[in-house]
């Protein structure tokens, strides 16, 4: 451990008259053999110091400091080199029922009562930086070796004190590819309900890491894994009941193995992670669907109003809450392959920006019904239409036009009709790339 900290944290650490400890994630990774793909360490620093007289040591050790919160015994430090780091006095932490921030903290010298208000045994192992040595009060490092998540008390107190913590502990059982033990998932099943109490930023924020768990250390399928422990502790039907309700949602067994609800799931498994929200919520609109229709024909149309619902209920980014939203309405369309060659080279010109992510999630949504790891036929289709256009120099937006508005302009066109005009020539030279010619399109538009 001692060989990944950098020389200031350790200089910082011979000047402190307590023990400095690192703690948590960083020091978990270490003993997991977890490397972040980013590369990033994050190294949260805690001790039995208060906070002025850390202050103190830090200041003469050559950092400086960025915040201090003396509420919580909390002060947020950068080294010389820009490297960031965030020092906790040992303290015990009392809370109302689910609602995650602490009503009330008191500061001990007690490495024991600071291990007690963590989360999991995994993430209250403590390294001495100056002895060199692991300090392990709750049996993390056991519970390290056997990929399990369990937690620092009895798992219902835990959970009942911090609703965040049941998104967190699916965040961390995807991203380590850890399993809770039988007490951590009924403690989280008893207490799924807290949830309510956890702003929808922050649920927002914690959804989209699991999102892309598999991302952070390479563990295969993490993604997956973390939604289904969602759904396994209910969580997942108190943040996004739209979508649970497809659980034991039947679909016509000549296409799918799965209801509604797991083949949404399988399809953010084989999503691209550009991609997964949408894959997550493609299908939305089918329970509704069905229970307002008989049928789920317009599930598409119905689940662009409920994923733009969804996202802003969670205050998704706008652009993030359109583009999905975009992506789930047009998820279905040209799914027989029967629509007229011209006409989807219209729908390309027009959702050129998105093309990309949406034959993304139409792959996703082939394999998740079957686990059916080929390309999609729709898939397959578009792309041999995309590489002939490419080959006919077809335009797909209208700066790949022959002319521009300018142009357009000089010709004697109206200022007010630019923008409509060149829309309907870009429709055109897509179908027709022969005529992606300056003075030939400025006569089509001059006949318009």
């Amino acid at each position: 451990m001692r060989e990944i900290l950098p020389k200031t944290l350790l200089n910082l650490a011979e000047n402190c008259k307590n023990p400095l400890y690192v703690v948590g994630g960083s020091v978990r990774d270490q003993l997991a053999k977890l490397a972040q793909k980013s590369g990033e360490r994050d190294f949260d620093l805690c001790s039995p110091t208060p906070v002025q007289s850390f202050v103190e040591s830090a200041i003469q050790s050559g950092f400086t400091i960025k915040s201090t919160y003396k509420n919580t015994g909390t002060v947020k430090l950068q080294d010389k080199s820009g490297v960031g780091y965030e020092y906790s006095c040992f303290r015990s932490d009392e809370y109302v029922r689910g609602t995650h921030v602490p009503v009330q903290t008191t500061f001990t010298t007690d490495i024991n009562l600071d291990a007690r208000r963590r989360d999991f045994t995994c993430n209250a192992i403590y390294y001495d930086i100056k002895a060199g040595e692991y300090l392990d009060p709750l049996g993390g490092i056991q519970a390290i070796k056997d990929k399990r998540l369990t937690t620092v008390a009895p798992a219902k107190k835990v959970f009942s004190e911090d609703g965040l913590r049941l998104m967190r502990l699916a965040r961390q059982a995807a991203c380590l590819g850890f399993s809770p033990d039988e007490d951590c998932l009924a403690g989280a099943k008893e207490n799924a309900a807290l949830i309510a109490y956890i702003s929808p930023e922050r649920i927002f924020t914690e959804l989209s890491a699991i999102l892309t768990a598999d991302e952070k250390y390479g563990v295969k399928g993490g993604q997956y894994a973390g939604l289904k422990l969602l759904d396994e502790t209910r969580v997942l039907d108190y943040i996004l009941p739209e979508l649970t309700a497809g659980r034991d949602l039947k679909q016509r067994p000549d296409f799918h193995k799965y209801d509604v609800l797991e083949h949404s799931l399988r399809a953010v498994l084989y999503a691209d992670k550009e991609i997964r929200l949408a894959a997550l919520l493609h299908d939305v609109g089918k329970p509704f669907c069905q229970e307002r229709d008989g049928n789920v024909h317009a599930h598409p149309e119905e689940g662009e109003k409920l994923t733009r619902a969804i996202l802003t209920r969670l205050k998704a980014p706008t652009k993030t809450i359109d583009e999905t939203a975009k992506l789930v309405s047009l998820h279905m369309y040209d799914f027989n392959c029967k629509t007229s060659e011209n006409k989807l080279r219209r729908f390309f010109a027009t959702h050129y920006p998105i093309l990309e992510k949406l034959l993304l999630i139409k792959q996703a949504d082939f394999s998740a019904c079957t686990d059916n790891l080929s390309i999609a036929p729709t898939c397959a289709r578009w792309i041999k239409l995309l590489e002939k256009l490419e080959q006919e120099r077809a335009p797909l937006t209208i700066k790949q036009l022959a002319l521009s508005g300018k142009d357009l302009l000089n010709a004697g066109i109206e200022p007010c009709r630019i923008s409509e005009i060149l829309q309907k020539l870009l429709y055109h030279a897509v179908c027709n790339p022969k005529d992606n010619v300056k003075e030939r399109l400025i006569k089509l538009a001059l006949k318009s």
